[in-house]
């Protein structure tokens, strides 16, 4: 799976969870929960969702390096590898 592909994936999630947002106008660089209004509660069922989606596990510790579109795509991309 490239990174791309990834990311699609992942903003698609976005769009379900916060369906009154538009998740493909992020930037790489912006934080996915402030700039989508997003709470910490859907938050943590988007990252459950994306862990069934791609078979990954995604520890509590690693919520906070897995802020921005950026550093989420490159995380799954990571764990996706292994």
């Amino acid at each position: 799976m490239t990174q791309e592909e990834i990311k699609q994936a992942l903003l698609l999630r976005l769009k379900s969870i916060a369906p009154d947002t538009e998740p493909a106008q992020l930037q790489p660089d912006d934080n996915i929960r402030l700039t989508l209004g997003i709470d910490s509660f859907d938050y943590l069922q988007f990252i459950v969702a994306l862990d069934d989606q791609f078979g990954i596990d995604t520890p509590e510790e690693d919520y906070s390096k897995i802020q921005t579109l950026k550093e989420l795509t490159e995380y799954v991309e990571a764990k996706v590898k292994k």
